[in-house]
Parts: structure tokens; sequence; C-alpha cells
């Protein structure tokens, strides 16, 4: 603790993101990161980006990602909001949309940011159990409150909720901001974003982090209502009016333009995830159902923690989350077909099977 800092920073708790090692020979199955490359369109993008006009600065309202963002989900331009990283829209709907009188709720195993950011704004929040199996139960969220946050897929879980559920828990709160976090949607899921046009209390929130390998980048976009939005614009433009580089802006535009190479990419990953999910199985793991581009799994009897330690012994590092009730579970990113060969065929010499 510095004598410089106010008192403020002292008692903030930073949010701790998945292990990244500075060394090459491992394999990383922690992060949620996409094991295959960007878009050759959006590698191809960033080169002709780089040039002279660097200099310059960047469209500060990125109109023409966001015009892109729009037209692909069938929505208005007005109603989009881009940042440097989906936590940075989290973070400024947090602060600029959650931040009432009543508390904020959101599962009580879901992405550790979410409590990190009420800390950091004053946000009083409420965190409700999930159910014995890791759903959430919708019925928990029928009490007053200043919004609802909650990733869907869920991480670290996997789970997903239906659209029928969303929307459910839109009615029931036609007073409070609902903020879905998809993250992890486009392995397995529908997107919230349908609702939009119906409810104008709903935030989509989506990162080009996962399904669109560009984690490097810090992309991220939120959808929603109009008035949302311009609540999003209003502390952006408070805080940092150019989120978004002219590189970033450009990746985005082709990620989105190139289709083909999204769906195939995401298709090999849920592949590749139910592979996974059935091999671990047959080691004796219990793995949550998930949507999401990981699996979350425990074994029937060695500990979480032995085993992470096993497989970081082995070159490889998963997740592991030393909290209450989710102990005994790993995290396992999904990788390439040969890093999933490599992490089955290890657990496998180490559980002795």
């Amino acid at each position: 603790m510095s004598k410089y800092w106010s008192d403020f920073v002292s008692q903030l708790e930073p949010y701790v993101p998945g292990e990244q090692p500075g060394i090459t020979n491992i394999t990383k199955l922690n992060a949620n990161e996409n094991p295959y490359g960007p878009s050759p369109k959006a590698l191809a993008a960033m080169v002709q980006q780089s040039n002279d006009d660097l200099r310059l600065y960047p469209p500060m309202n990125a109109d023409d990602l966001k015009q892109t963002i729009a037209d692909y989900y069938g929505l208005k331009k007005g109603q989009v909001f881009v940042g440097n990283g989906s936590d940075e829209v989290l973070a400024h709907a947090f602060n600029g949309l959650l931040k009432q009188s009543k508390p904020l709720l959101f599962p009580d195993i879901s992405y550790s940011f979410y409590p990190v950011f009420c800390q950091l704004y004053g946000i009083d929040s409420e965190q409700i159990p999930l159910a014995d199996d890791f759903s959430i139960n919708l019925d928990d969220y029928n009490r007053a409150n200043g919004g609802i946050i909650f990733p869907n897929p869920n991480a670290p879980t996997g789970r997903l909720l239906g659209l029928e559920a969303i929307e459910q828990l839109l009615q029931s709160n036609p007073d409070s901001v609902v903020v879905v976090d998809e993250a992890y949607i486009d392995f397995g899921g529908v997107s919230a974003v349908s609702l939009i046009d119906k409810y104008a209390n709903l935030l989509v929130v989506h990162t080009l982090s996962k399904s669109r390998s560009l984690a490097g980048m810090r992309i991220g976009y939120g959808m929603g209502s109009a008035e949302l939005i311009e609540g999003l614009e209003r502390i952006k433009n408070s805080f940092n009016p150019f989120p978004l580089g002219q590189l970033q802006i450009a990746a985005a535009i082709a990620s989105f333009q190139d289709y083909d190479y999204f769906s195939q990419t995401c298709q090999r990953i849920i592949s590749s995830r139910e592979h996974v999910t059935e091999q671990l199985q047959k080691l004796g793991f219990e793995v949550m159902p998930s949507a999401a581009n990981f699996v979350f799994a425990r074994h029937s009897d060695r500990p979480a923690e032995e085993l992470s330690l096993a497989l970081r012994e082995q070159g490889l590092i998963v997740r592991h989350f030393k909290k209450p009730r989710i102990d005994e579970f790993l995290r396992i990113t999904i990788g390439t077909e040969q890093h999933n060969a490599l992490l089955l065929d290890s657990l496998a010499v180490i559980l002795g099977a």
C-alpha cells in the first residue's frame, strides 16, 4: 500500500484474469481463447490500414463499424455501442445504467468481474445462488432490484438460459435494466438481440475476443434501445472519446464480413466440445452441459487442484477456481483437435485409465 494512494484505491480488490504465462512450450487451455486465428480478411484489413493515416485520431464514433454490426443483427446504428473490449462496455453499463438505489442482482457463480465493477463504482449488489445444478432459477429474481446482469452462456459453468426464460425475466422486471452478457453465445446459443426492439430495458453485450478470435485487439460492443445506448455514449465521451483505434475498427468490420470463416471455426469448436465432453465422461468426470467454448468438469474421486497441478507438470494449463461450490471443478478451454487429444491423453495417464 502506498502513501500516495487514495483510501478508495487501497480498498480495491482487482479482477484476476486467467494466467498468461510468458513461456511458449505449454498448451494453454485456461483463458477461453479461440484456438483458431482471426479471419484472413481481418488480418488483411489490418495490414491495409497500417499506413501513414495512423498519425490521425480514429473516428470518434466508429460509425462504419456500428453500421456493420447493426446491419448484421437487423438493428439501427443508434442501437449499437462499441468499446475497447466487452469489459469496457460492461464497465460503462455498470456505471451508467446499473448504479441505482436498489441492489443489482447477478448469480453467485458468474463472471468474476461483476463484483469488481460493483466495488469500483460503489454499487450495492446481491449475488443470487444458482441451483444445485448451476442453473438460474428465474423465481429468485422476482425481488426489488436496480438491475440484473448475467452471462449467457454462464461463465464458468457454460450453462445456457433459453430465450423464452430471458423474455420472462424482462417481462418481470420492466423498470430495471437487464444486461445479458453473451461473450460465448456463438458456440451454441440463440442471442437475445432479437428481443431488443420489444424490450427497451434490454442490453446485450458481445465481444470479438472469443468466436471471432480477436482477443488481442480488444473489441466489444453493446446492443439495446437508443435510450440505453445514449446513456453509454454519455459515459464513454466523458471518459475516452476514442476507445477503438483504426486497426481495431478495420479488423472488426472485416471479421463481420467473413461469415463463412466465422461459422466454420465455431462449428469446429462445437464439435470438439462434444467430443471432449464424451471422452471426459469416460474418464470419470461429471461435465456440465455447455454452450460455450469450454467445459466445466469435476472428477468423481480426484481433487481438481491435484489434477490441475498434474496437468501443469505435463505442460497443460487449465483454470481452477478456489472458490466455494466450484473448487472441485476445472474449466477447460476447447482447443484444436491436437490440443484436445493431448489433454485427454495426459488425463488418462494421470488417472491411470
